[in-house]
Parts: C-alpha cells; sequence; structure tokens
C-alpha cells in the first residue's frame, strides 16, 4: 500500500512541476487548428495522427497514438475527432483531465442522422475528393466567415490524407463509446452545425460559436480554456 501511494505522490508531484497537455487536433487536421490558443507554463505535444490500418476501430487506433505520450498523467485536449480521440486514449491510460472542443463525448452526441447514414452505408457513396474541396457548402457548414477562416480550412482540407479521411468518417459513424472519463470537460459552440449543440451535454458554450470556434473564436475559447486550468492548478497548490 505504501509502495503504492509513494508512487501516486511522486507521479503527481512530476506532473505539477512539468505539467504536459497532448493536443489532438480535428478529422485530418494538424496544428494549426490550434495555432491561436496558447499554453503557457504547459510542456505541449501535439499529437500526430498515423496511417490507419483497414478495419480498425477508434480504440484499437487510440493504442497506436499511445507510444507519442512520454508523461504520466497528461492533460487531453482534442478539436472535433480529436476529442473523440483524446476519450479512446483516456481510456487506455491515466489523466489528469480531459478537455473538448467542439466534439462529442459518446455515441450518443453524435447527431442520429449521421448514425443512420452509417446504418445504411450511405457514407460510402460520397467521394473522397469531394469532401477535401471547399465550396459554399462546406464554409457553411464549419462556420468559415471571414477570408481568414476559409484559408485556413482551405489549406487543411486540401491537405487531408483521402484514405484517413475515409477511415475516420466511417469510425464516428460506427463509434460505440458510451465510457465517459470521470475528470472532463466539453467546450461547444452555440452555431455547431457538424455537431449541434442541442445533441451535446457541455458545461461551457460559446455564444454563436461555429465549429471552427478554437480559431476564430479562439479568445472566449481560451478564456474557458484558462479558467479549467486555472482551477486544476489551484487545486494542486492546495
Amino acid at each position: 500500500v505504501l509502495k503504492c501511494v509513494f508512487g501516486e505522490l511522486m507521479a503527481f508531484e512530476a506532473e505539477v512541476k512539468t505539467p504536459h497537455i497532448c493536443l489532438f487536433s480535428g478529422l485530418g487536421a494538424d496544428e494549426r487548428a490550434f495555432q491561436k490558443l496558447t499554453f503557457p507554463g504547459y510542456t505541449v505535444t501535439f499529437i500526430q495522427w498515423v496511417t490507419p490500418v483497414e478495419g480498425e476501430s477508434m480504440s484499437q487506433y487510440a493504442e497506436r497514438l499511445l507510444p507519442q505520450i512520454t508523461t504520466s498523467h497528461p492533460i487531453l485536449i482534442g478539436l472535433s475527432f480529436g476529442g473523440m480521440m483524446a476519450i479512446e486514449v483516456a481510456k487506455l491510460m491515466a489523466t489528469t483531465q480531459v478537455i473538448l472542443l467542439s466534439s462529442a463525448k459518446n455515441r450518443t452526441e453524435i447527431p442520429f442522422y449521421f448514425r443512420f447514414a452509417g446504418r445504411l452505408g450511405l457514407h460510402h457513396l460520397l467521394p473522397t475528393r469531394l469532401m477535401t474541396q471547399t465550396n459554399i457548402i462546406s464554409y457553411w457548414l464549419f462556420g468559415a466567415q471571414s477570408a481568414e477562416d476559409r484559408r485556413l480550412l482551405k489549406a487543411i482540407l486540401e491537405d487531408t490524407d483521402p484514405l484517413f479521411l475515409k477511415w475516420a468518417i466511417n469510425a464516428i459513424i460506427h463509434w460505440s463509446n458510451l465510457v465517459i472519463p470521470e475528470k472532463i470537460q466539453h467546450i461547444h459552440g452555440t452555431n455547431d452545425r457538424i455537431l449541434p449543440v442541442q445533441f451535446v451535454s457541455c458545461r461551457y458554450k460559446v455564444k454563436g460559436g461555429g465549429h471552427l470556434m478554437a480559431f476564430n473564436r479562439s479568445d472566449e475559447v481560451q478564456a474557458i480554456l484558462n479558467r479549467i486550468l486555472g482551477q486544476r492548478l489551484l487545486k494542486c497548490k492546495k
């Protein structure tokens, strides 16, 4: 028992000294999605997507991401698809906290029409090339309002690996997770058209925020993140 307690204390002390954040970007995206958010005082690791294996589930994929996380009890912050993947990773290792941005915690928060389309296999009929191109519909869906928003979305979609995109969409639609980590916070925009807020349960809402709110409403998202992370540090110091 003493050995176990001592081990926990050592891990806790290490976490307080060098708090570590792992960022999981959105579907096919990279660290550009977080470019307007800052995490001073934290060691930050951007988790890189790896090539999926045909037929593997999100939980199996999450196992192959673990080698990128080299510290114990990290804070996981996931955007959109990255939030779902952060939850799958949190089921495999001890974490200090999980924070979701514009995401879903379990399969019940995935809109029913996506899951229905998945059961019918309709997503397989969508040309991958079409999903990596920007147009008036994609701008509307993602809430890309300004020229800067549209440039970012265009760059991200054009750089998305078609094979990864096809696998990820199928994995999301068939995501079966019902487990929600205990230490979780969820930030969501009230005008998110990809994952509408009425389907999710969250404590923090960004009024008028869309799916790109981490970028185009970064000041508001940053303020909420500072509050969440500040509360955690305050508890650690007590």
